[in-house]
């Protein structure tokens, strides 16, 4: 029997590089906005999700919540995104990016009168596809069923937050 030896000092190397380009990515409608997922969590083995996300004027992208698990980060790319983090607001134009760690209250919409776009990352994904797919099913329904909702959002490391009650400990 020939078994082959694991070599322990060099690297194997492949090309495992993915191009996704403007126009690519699976879409969904949600209302008049969409979403795209451009990175998603079966290419990355779970570690990471890249999402177009487009808001109509005056939408709400998310209420108030947190993540235990994933950080989040928002890559503005068009318009001005309005962002909420732990007790402040911060309307961010073309080029902006936040980051936005676990544990730390956060929501976004656009307050504007012109579409939005933003790229949202996750770090890990934690197959956050799941989710937008989820959201899209729910929200098409009429009427919505809130009990669905929050077992989505808690499914998914989302956990809404009551900005009357929003105490923040500072590091």
């Amino acid at each position: 029997m020939d078994i082959k030896e694991e070599n322990y000092l060099e690297d194997t190397l492949v090309d495992n590089s993915h191009i996704i380009y403007p126009s690519e990515g699976e879409k969904m409608e949600l209302g008049s906005g969409s979403f795209t997922f451009k990175v998603t969590s079966d290419l990355t083995n779970d570690q990471m999700g890249i999402y177009e996300i487009i808001l109509q004027p005056m939408a709400i992208g998310a209420h108030l919540h947190y993540h235990r698990f994933m950080d989040e980060t928002f890559i503005v790319t068009e318009g001005t995104l309005t962002v909420m983090h732990g007790t402040e607001t911060k309307q961010l134009s073309k080029g902006a990016v936040v980051f936005i760690p676990r544990f730390t209250p956060h929501g976004f919409k656009n307050d504007s009168d012109t579409i939005v776009k933003l790229m949202l990352v996750f770090t890990p994904s934690m197959k956050r596809e799941g989710f937008f797919k989820g959201l899209h099913q729910i929200l098409g329904e009429d009427p919505i069923d809130p009990e669905k909702h929050q077992k989505l959002y808690n499914k998914y490391d989302s956990f809404p937050v009551d900005q009357n009650q929003l105490e923040l400990t500072k590091k």
